[in-house]
């Protein structure tokens, strides 16, 4: 017996069918394009995202029955804030705006006026940003009134597929809260909320707890994904607190820390937390894929996407030295990093960043060069940056009550030994890596499983199928030194805050 774990990113879709001891039968991965059809606007095109979703889920299928071990459940990992108004007949009305897409720049600071970040946090657990849902169906409200009288429900992804495969729209409270729509104290839609956002209720999907299943999915759309009959659909979550969950992650001081091109800690804790550390702090609060815990998130948009930008820019021979010795261009990279602490400070702000600032007009920096300075130390600079920010993170998520102890590393960063100590001696903490991969397949697998009922629960779920691989301890020396490195680094962003801005906007004008 298997189960499929699907996970819905920004720029590309994973089906992955494991059985139930969490060992892989068969894969499959598709790539979408995203999509920039004026300045900040960054789109999802609905039609070719469903054939994508499909034709992997349809590979992953094909492939596991050569292994004759049928599906038996499926459950979504999803990514957060994206989301596609239908009409009644289900065909999608708009593109669907992704989370860095900044249309709901505008309702920030309205929300703010109107009801304020201590009683948004209050009840939504997410502090007042423009990448939430609600911000930009207002927006869509405003700008396309005539579709907006045509809409029929107002889907993210999870509930926009489950809609697709036969079942009535239906949410988990986790990808929910990404909407800022939804109370996470009392696990429905906030009436006060969409109230002052005159929005109706009615648009919006049925909401259950994640690992709830919901039915068989038909069998003309089982018949057309490959799937045999019987296979029973169940909620799943938003794709971080998916990937904790596929990393073993079900107490309090045990974090996950997924390296992408993202990097992200996600943090659980039992009681809600939604005080003022924790919003101007840009943390949010929400429940957990686990039912009796919340989560929360320290990210930075930059994170492994640093080294494809050092790769494409100044990687040319690196390339083909991997090509030559058949490995991986990022495993060389940070082979070929300096074994000691780098002279160098880097900012890893390339893109925009993520918490606690949440500030779209900084931007990247790198600051100690010198003539001396060599390709080696510039790479171990960008290891210890993307390190140095969420260490700040972790120091803060601290001190919002959340300490965290041990983290569980996921993601193409976790598969570098010497990254991972370095990490332990930056963050001077343990860090673990595991023999399982594809986590946030892994966890709505392991969500599909119980509700499928082959795991009397999660706890159970976990134990079978989550294995550590190797612990990473800090060094004591190493320690000090990045400690020291870390009190300078913290100084950067407030130093370099404003002449940024001016740098961005003067560049924006000229350029």
């Amino acid at each position: 017996m298997s189960l499929l774990g699907l996970d819905i990113g920004t720029s590309g879709c994973k089906a992955v069918v494991f059985d139930l001891e969490g060992n892989i039968l068969s894969r499959a991965y598709r790539e979408y394009p995203l999509l920039y059809p004026r300045e900040g606007w960054i789109e999802l095109d609905s039609k070719l995202l469903l054939n994508k979703i499909e034709g992997s889920v349809k590979e992953a299928a094909q492939a596991s029955k050569v292994k004759k071990d049928p599906i038996e459940a499926i459950s979504i990992s999803c990514q957060g804030e994206a989301f596609v108004p239908v009409d009644k007949k289900g065909k999608p009305l708009a593109n669907i705006p992704v989370s860095f897409d900044t249309r709901g720049e505008k309702f920030s600071q309205w929300w703010k006026e109107k009801l304020g970040e201590e009683k948004i946090m209050s009840i939504s657990g997410m502090p007042i940003n423009s990448m939430f849902s609600l911000n930009k169906i207002m927006w869509f409200k405003e700008n396309y009134p005539q579709n907006y009288k045509k809409t029929w429900k107002f889907l993210c992804l999870e509930d926009f597929l489950i809609y697709k495969w036969g079942f009535p729209p239906t949410i988990d409270y986790s990808l929910a809260s990404r909407t800022m729509a939804f109370d996470i104290l009392r696990k429905k839609w906030s009436d006060e909320i969409l109230s002052i956002a005159g929005l109706n209720k009615s648009l919006l999907p049925k909401t259950l707890p994640s690992g709830t299943p919901i039915g068989e999915i038909p069998s003309k759309i089982a018949s057309r994904l490959s799937l045999p009959t019987g296979v029973i659909m169940v909620t799943g979550g938003h794709d971080q607190p998916c990937g904790a969950l596929g990393a073993g992650v079900k107490e309090e001081g045990i974090a996950m820390d997924a390296t992408g091109t993202v990097e992200c800690i996600a943090s659980v804790f039992k009681e809600p937390r939604v005080h003022q550390k924790m919003w101007v702090n840009n943390f949010a609060c929400y429940p957990y894929v686990a039912t009796s815990l919340y989560i929360t998130l320290a990210f930075n948009f930059t994170g492994g996407v640093l080294l494809r930008w050092f790769r494409d820019t100044l990687g040319s021979e690196e390339k083909e030295k991997a090509k030559k010795q058949g490995k991986d261009v990022y495993s060389l990279l940070i082979d070929e990093a300096s074994e000691e602490p780098s002279s160098l400070y880097l900012l890893p702000h390339f893109t925009t960043t993520g918490t606690p600032y949440m500030d779209s007009e900084s931007t990247g920096a790198i600051l100690g060069l010198s003539l001396n300075t060599t390709k080696n130390e510039l790479i171990k600079a960008i290891l210890e940056g993307i390190s140095l920010e969420m260490k700040q993170n972790l120091n803060l998520l601290e001190e919002a009550g959340i300490p965290v102890y041990e983290l569980r590393a996921i993601g193409g960063g976790a598969k570098s030994r010497k990254w991972l100590q370095l990490k332990a001696n930056i963050y001077n903490k343990k860090i673990v890596s595991l023999k399982v991969s594809e986590a946030a397949c892994l966890g709505a697998a392991l969500l599909a499983g119980v509700g499928k009922g082959k795991y009397n629960s999660l706890d159970e779920a976990v134990k079978k199928t989550v294995k550590i691989k190797e612990s990473f301890y800090p060094q004591e020396e190493k320690v000090k030194i990045y400690e020291e490195k870390y009190q300078i680094y913290k100084d950067i962003y407030p130093t370099l805050r404003d002449l940024n801005r001016r740098i961005k906007n003067f560049g924006s004008r000229n350029l």
